[in-house]
Parts: C-alpha cells; structure tokens; sequence
C-alpha cells in the first residue's frame, strides 16, 4: 500500500483562510430522494435514488444515501453516499468551494472528515489531487491521499497562485 502524506500539499492547494463554512455542522440536513427506509431500531435512514443532501453549504448527490443518528440524542452522527459517482461539495468561509467525488463518500460528523473510496477527486481552484482514499479533515485542512493497491499512486496538480496586483 503506497500512502502519500499530502498535508502540506493540501496547504498549498487549499489556503490556509479556505475553512469550510463555520456554520455548517449546526445546520438542519435536508434530503430528496425517489424513496427512503428508515429502521428505528439502529437508527439509520436509507435514501435511494438521485438522492440530494443539502446542509448549509455542503451539498452531496448520489445514487444511495444512508444517514446514521445517535441513539441519545438524535444527532446524525455520519453520512454514507454511494454513486458512480458520488460528489460532495461545500462552500468555505473565504467565498470558495471545495469539490470531491468517489464512488463511496464517508462524512463523520463528530470527526468533521470526509472519506472518499475508489476513484477519488478532490479539487479547490483548479487544484486537484486524485487517489483510490482521500481522507479530508475538513476543520483543520488536513489530508491523507493514498493509492490503496500496490501500483497505485496518487496524483496531484497544483495551479500557481493568482497574484492580485493593484
């Protein structure tokens, strides 16, 4: 397994002011989908079909959605999406949006990370790296990318900074 810390890379990609929008986690999620099946005993929600997951300004459309809750107190504790693929997208705090898609998208709430499996694409800008695993911290702008397989690498372009010049 060839793994590629991408850390500082991810600092350069994404600008250290480009948090993800501080106001998300306390917002309600909304979702549409062709249909849903919920079980009140573990406490999860399956949503299938073209299904669209808004909440605050991170977005995410995929083909099946599963929202898994606390138990205590109600609280969703994290988001599966599968597609093919499945994109995820939010708005940071300086006006920028961070893009990504897999066919298997993680987002853990409590963890404040997005894990994206299989063909994975991360992008801000025109940067952009790409692996089989992308585990993003969304607070803190950290990121691991790795190839999963041996003989799998990860790719990674990183554009030139605009310059603003008066």
């Amino acid at each position: 397994m060839k793994i590629s810390h991408v850390s500082l890379i991810a600092c350069l990609i994404f600008s250290t002011s480009a948090f993800a929008l501080s106001t998300d986690r306390n917002q309600p999620v909304y979702i549409d989908s062709d249909s849903q099946q919920l079980d009140m005993q573990s406490h999860k929600v399956t949503f299938l079909g073209d299904v669209k997951l808004k909440q605050g300004s991170i977005n995410m459309n995929a083909d099946k959605v599963i929202v898994y809750r606390d138990a205590k107190t109600g609280a969703v504790k994290e988001i599966e999406g599968y597609g093919k693929p499945a994109t995820f997208s939010q708005l940071t705090d300086d006006g920028k949006t961070l893009h990504g898609e897999a066919n298997e998208l993680y987002y853990s709430m409590a963890n404040d990370q997005l894990t994206m499996i299989q063909d994975a694409v991360l992008s801000q800008d025109d940067s952009v790296v790409k692996g089989n695993k992308i585990r993003y911290k969304i607070s803190t702008q950290t990121l691991i990318a790795d190839g999963t397989n041996k003989g799998d690498r990860v790719s990674t372009v990183i554009q030139p900074q605009t310059m603003n010049q008066k």
